[in-house]
């Protein structure tokens, strides 16, 4: 394994028990609203806080682009973490919803990017023990297990992951046209609420493919390094390879993806840059 995975590992594992010490009594953690169907707990200020003390300890002069704190040292957009020599992304707890509720499907996501490329990557879920790892040219793992997307070629015969625009109601109808579109081809359509895990899900071969709107780059830069490494594509709606801070994902095995890029297309939700 890669030296700075490792440490990531490393982060992740600390975090991971900061979780499921948390997840036993639910009802004791402090919750926040950051703004509609958008919330925030004690939990993920200390997951994030476990992370980045691991990753600055060994890696001091590297910035950090989170969920929860920002960006440092210099705070601004997203953007700055393109321009940085190394910047580590991360999600502390994607699918926090999902933890206050105690519905375990939830996961600590944690990307290194290297002058605009994510070179390792890392999808922790802290429930059943699974560690999805990737590093750039070497392949994606499950638990030290070499992992590949799945063989389907067919959408008619594939599992699809999806995630609902509950930030920006004002993407739903938008949404629903896109649901229904895929809905009507594919086998089935899932959507457990943590976007990070369903990339990582794609990666391992469970779904066939996976498309999203309103994500944010700590829910997809790991993943996305994954799905690659796994032998599977990921863009945006286009098939662009802007998927990390350009808020649209699709993923999938080739064929797939080509697919549902092109269910996209017929329903006209996709109009290309002018």
């Amino acid at each position: 394994m890669h030296p700075m995975l490792t440490v990531a590992v490393r982060a992740a594992r600390r975090a991971g028990r900061i979780i499921n010490r948390a997840s036993l009594d639910i009802d004791q953690v402090k919750i926040a609203r950051k703004q509609r169907n958008d919330f925030v707990t004690e939990v993920d200020h200390a997951s994030e806080q476990a992370i980045i003390d691991t990753l600055l300890t060994a890696y001091p002069g590297h910035s950090i682009l989170a969920e929860e704190s920002g960006h440092t040292p210099a705070k601004g957009a997203a953007a700055k973490a393109q321009e940085a020599d190394f910047v580590w992304i991360i999600d502390p707890l994607d699918g926090t919803t999902n933890f206050i509720h105690g519905l375990p499907q939830y996961c600590i996501s944690i990307a290194l990017m290297e002058h605009g490329v994510v070179t390792q990557g890392l999808i922790y879920d802290p429930n059943r023990d699974e560690l999805f790892t990737a590093t750039r040219g070497r392949g994606a793992f499950l638990n030290d297990r070499r992992i590949r997307v799945s063989s389907r070629v067919r959408i008619e015969e594939s599992l699809i992951g999806t995630g609902f625009p509950f930030r920006r109601i004002e993407d739903l109808d938008r949404y629903m046209t896109m649901f229904k579109s895929v809905m009507t081809k594919a086998a089935g359509l899932r959507r457990p609420g943590a976007a990070a895990l369903d990339l990582a899900y794609v990666a391992a071969g469970r779904y066939d493919g996976f498309f999203e709107l309103g994500l944010a780059p700590w829910d997809v830069a790991a993943g996305s390094l994954m799905v690659s490494e796994a032998g599977g594509l990921i863009g945006d709606f286009l098939g662009e390879p802007r998927h990390v801070f350009g808020e649209e994902v699709v993923a999938g095995t080739p064929k797939v993806f080509a697919q549902l890029l092109g269910l996209l297309r017929e329903s006209d939700l996709v109009q290309p840059a002018p």
